[in-house]
C-alpha cells in the first residue's frame, strides 16, 4: 500500500531537499489561489442562515492531509496518522511509529483548528493512537471554540483482518449569537456562574474493521459517534468504502450516512485517487457529494516522503453549493526510522 506508513523500509533518494522545496512552493501557490477564492465570502453566513451549522463546523471531524486531498475517501485504505479519525482498524494494517503535526483552515467561516496525532503499531500487535484537537469557528459572530481528543486502539486478527475502536471527547462552547439572538435555541443555555453551558460535552466512540481482500483490495467499514449523541456536532454517522491499493498507487470509492446532522438521513459519497512519484512525492485528488448542504466539493494534495519524515499539504474547494475553501497542512516524523522503536518484523 502505498503511503508515509512504509517508514524505515523505505528508500532513501536523493536531492531529498530540492525536492521538499519544489513540494512546499507548489503548495504554497495553491493555498494562495484559494485563500483569494475564500475572502469572497462571509463568516456571517453561518449566522444568517445561509450555511447550515453542521457544514460549517465540518461535523465536528478532523480531517488529515492525506484525508481531505482524496475527498475522504480513505475508510478501507486509511493507515497511520489518518486511521484514528477514520476507522480505527486501519492501524494495524502496517507497521510504523508516526507523530504528527496538523493544521487545518476554512477562510470562509473563521475555521482553524491545530494539534497533532501519534500512532504506533510497532511496539506492539496492539496499535495505539493518541489525537489532541482544538479550534474555533467564526470568532466575529457564533464564535464557537472546541477540543477533541481521540484515543484508539486497534488489533490485526490475522493478515487480512484487523478490527478497530476509538474513544472520543469532545467539549464545544459558544460565545456568540446564532440567528435567534439571545436565546436558548440561538445563543445555548446560561451558566449561573457566568458565561454559557457547553453545547457539548460528552465522551462518545468509534468502532470498525478493515480487511485485504486479495494482494491489492482493500475494505473497511467505520461507524462515528456510535453512542449516538444526536446532534450535527458529534454526528453518528455509519459508512465504508473499497480500495485499489499498491506500493505506488491507490484508489478508493467510500459512502457513508449521517443520521444526526440533518432532519433526514443525509448521504455522503467520496472518490480518491493518489500517485506516488519518484518514491517520494505522492500526487492525490478526490471529490465529495455532500447531500446533507448540496454540495460537491473537488480536492488535490501533493507532498514529501523521506525515510525520517513528510511534509504534505492539501486543499479542498467546493463547486456547488456553500462555498467552503479548506486549506489543511502537516508534517510528522517517523520514529521507527530512528531505531528507537522496534521495527514491524522484530515481532
Amino acid at each position: 500500500m502505498l503511503s508515509p506508513c512504509r517508514g524505515s523500509t523505505r528508500r532513501s533518494p536523493t536531492s531529498r531537499l530540492s525536492r521538499a522545496g519544489v513540494v512546499c512552493s507548489a503548495f504554497a501557490a495553491v493555498t494562495a489561489i484559494a485563500g483569494v477564492a475564500g475572502a469572497q465570502t462571509s463568516s456571517s453566513e453561518i449566522v444568517a442562515g445561509n450555511t447550515p451549522a453542521p457544514f460549517a463546523f465540518n461535523y465536528g471531524e478532523t480531517e488529515t492531509t492525506r484525508g481531505v486531498a482524496m475527498g475522504g475517501a480513505l475508510r478501507a485504505a486509511g493507515n497511520g496518522t489518518t486511521a484514528p479519525y477514520m476507522n480505527p482498524a486501519g492501524m494495524a494494517m502496517t507497521r510504523v511509529y508516526h507523530i504528527e503535526a496538523q493544521a487545518q483552515v476554512t477562510p470562509e467561516y473563521g475555521r482553524q483548528v491545530y494539534g497533532g496525532t501519534i500512532v504506533d503499531s510497532v511496539t506492539s500487535r496492539l496499535a495505539g493512537g493518541l489525537g489532541v484537537q482544538g479550534g474555533f469557528l467564526d470568532p466575529d459572530g457564533i464564535d464557537r471554540s472546541f477540543i477533541d481528543v481521540r484515543i484508539a486502539l486497534a488489533y490485526a486478527l490475522s493478515d487480512a483482518f484487523s478490527i478497530g475502536l476509538g474513544g472520543r471527547y469532545m467539549k464545544v462552547v459558544e460565545d456568540g449569537l446564532g440567528p435567534l439572538g439571545d436565546s436558548k435555541a440561538s445563543g445555548g443555555l446560561t451558566d449561573p456562574d457566568g458565561g454559557r453551558f457547553a453545547l457539548a460535552n460528552v465522551p462518545t466512540f468509534d468502532a470498525g474493521f478493515a480487511v485485504r481482500l486479495g494482494e491489492i483490495v482493500r475494505l473497511g467499514i467505520a461507524g462515528q459517534n456510535l453512542s449516538y449523541p444526536n446532534d450535527g456536532i458529534m454526528p453518528t454517522t455509519f459508512g465504508g468504502g473499497v480500495a485499489v491499493a499498491t506500493e505506488d498507487f491507490t484508489i478508493e470509492a467510500d459512502g457513508l450516512a449521517d443520521f444526526t446532522s440533518y432532519e433526514e438521513i443525509a448521504p455522503r459519497a467520496m472518490l480518491g485517487g493518489e500517485l506516488l512519484l519518484a518514491d517520494s512525492v505522492p500526487i492525490r485528488g478526490g471529490y465529495r457529494f455532500d447531500g446533507g448542504a448540496a454540495s460537491h466539493a473537488v480536492s488535490a494534495g501533493v507532498g514529501y516522503l523521506g525515510r525520517e519524515f513528510s511534509i504534505e499539504g492539501a486543499v479542498r474547494r467546493t463547486l456547488v453549493g456553500p462555498d467552503a475553501t479548506t486549506i489543511v497542512f502537516s508534517i510528522a516524523y517517523f520514529l521507527e526510522s530512528s531505531g528507537l522503536a522496534r521495527a514491524g518484523d522484530e515481532f
